[in-house]
């Protein structure tokens, strides 16, 4: 067995495909657009503002991944959308847009076989992080904010019967 394809295709799964959560593309399917900026009693955001975190942190993922002056966000401010703002249909379906083609973008650096998934990123200094951790960190926020959409949607009625 070739170890390395064999983490590579492992890396990919976990970005990808439904495991032990369900996955990115049943949590947004079929939502209706009339609820995307609805506020759930006694939560800080919306619908839409959950899914944009979602991508601007995978976003922040391949910056830091891919940029040789990669500059940290401040948290939360620069992952949150401001809480007053709002989307159309437009929007929600530009973040999910924008959410596959950013996960894409990791699947293909994952798949390059020239990019060593454990040589320490340039702007990681001490933490020696690497490639292999930074998919394993977005991968388990994705999942963990992929599920807290699905309870969203089933606390709110919002699944199609």
């Amino acid at each position: 067995m070739n170890n390395n394809a064999e983490v590579r295709n492992q890396l990919v799964r976990m970005l990808t495909l439904r495991q032990a959560h369900m996955d990115f593309e049943d949590a947004v399917a079929d939502f209706p657009a009339e609820q995307i900026n609805t506020r759930l009693p006694n939560a800080d955001y919306t619908f839409w503002h959950l899914l944009e975190h979602i991508r601007i942190c995978q976003k922040d993922i391949l910056d830091y991944i891919q940029s040789d002056n990669y500059h940290w966000p401040n948290f939360p401010d620069d992952l949150w959308p401001d809480p007053s703002a709002e989307t159309d249909l437009t929007g929600w379906q530009q973040t999910i847009a924008q959410f596959y083609a950013d996960r894409q973008a990791l699947v293909a650096i994952i798949n390059d076989p020239a990019v060593d998934l454990f040589a320490p990123l340039p702007n990681s200094g001490e933490h020696r992080h690497n490639i292999l951790r930074e998919i394993n960190v977005i991968a388990s926020h994705n999942a963990y904010h992929t599920g807290e959409l699905a309870i969203m949607r089933q606390v709110m009625g919002l699944w199609p019967s």
